[in-house]
């Protein structure tokens, strides 16, 4: 705990002076990170270069390298804008991601359904909930896994909720959203669906060209609750800039086949990876385990 407590508070006064630099200047210190992390200390390189060459095999050797660039160019700047959106105005962070199509979110409002969001880890998703606090009528709630240093896990759940939006912890999922069904509020719940969960307990299916194990979760809730399912798509038109757009995956979760919304939002994710795939997060090591 102690040395949690060091860590912390040595790299609080570095964290926040990145945070309130410009963004002009914000990226040019990304380029710099992408030559430590990149040339280096090569961060996790077989990691991706390997993630990369499985999930599109038909492509070449050359191919595969300038994708991985591409990634690590973005993975810098998703730190540096993570921590940006620390002290980010609400100005700017619209200004930086553009919500598109929600009237399918206002028809839900008006209906009073609460929602069920799905997404990956594509783009800057913490600048994503930001924009989604702000443009849409819900409130917004996203299940996040605890940091295990208890410092830095209070730094990211008082960003993620500075805007209004609120967490909920990951094992407190079901309980805390069988209470929200019986509170009047409109509440939407962001899951991350592309998580890494254990083997034996997993929805196994092919993604990405690889057999892959995907969380239950969101599949069971949604059939639970019976809530519409919205996938939040994203792309990034250029650097520093995101477009987001919900999509309705499933109006009627409780009607569906066991499996069948898990395939749904897998499959949706690796169309959007295969459009743009620097902006995925390739250093996770997401097919550490094989199929039982």
């Amino acid at each position: 705990m102690f040395v949690q407590a060091i860590t912390y508070y040595i790299s609080l006064p570095f964290i926040y002076l990145i945070s309130i630099l410009p963004f002009w200047l914000l990226y040019r210190f990304s380029d710099f990170l992408y030559f430590i992390i990149y040339f280096v200390f090569s961060y996790r390189k077989k990691v991706v270069l390997q993630n990369l060459r499985n999930s599109f095999p038909e492509k070449s050797e050359e191919e595969i390298a300038q994708i991985a660039k591409k990634f690590y160019t973005f993975f810098c700047d998703w730190i540096v804008e993570t921590i940006k959106s620390l002290t980010i105005s609400k100005e700017a962070a619209i200004k930086r991601c553009h919500f598109t199509n929600t009237d399918i979110l206002d028809k839900y409002h008006k209906e009073n359904k609460k929602l069920i969001f799905v997404m990956g880890h594509m783009g800057s998703f913490e600048l994503a909930g930001a924009e989604m606090a702000f443009n849409t009528k819900y409130n917004l709630y996203v299940i996040f896994k605890p940091l295990s240093n208890k410092y830095f896990d209070n730094l990211i759940k008082s960003k993620r909720t500075r805007f209004d939006s609120k967490v909920i912890a990951m094992n407190d999922t079901f309980r805390t959203m069988i209470h929200l069904k019986e509170n009047k509020e409109l509440s939407a719940t962001l899951f991350i669906a592309d998580q890494t969960p254990q083997p034996n307990s997993a929805y196994w299916t092919t993604f990405l060209n690889q057999e892959t194990a995907i969380f239950w979760g969101t599949e069971i809730i949604a059939k639970k609750l019976n809530y519409p399912v919205i996938y939040i798509s994203m792309r990034q038109p250029k650097r520093g800039y995101y477009e987001i757009t919900p999509e309705l995956l499933c109006e009627n979760p409780a009607s569906t086949q066991k499996g069948e919304i898990s395939e749904m939002h897998t499959k949706r994710l690796a169309q959007d990876i295969k459009k743009q795939p620097e902006i995925w997060l390739w250093s996770h090591k997401r097919w550490k385990h094989k199929k039982p």
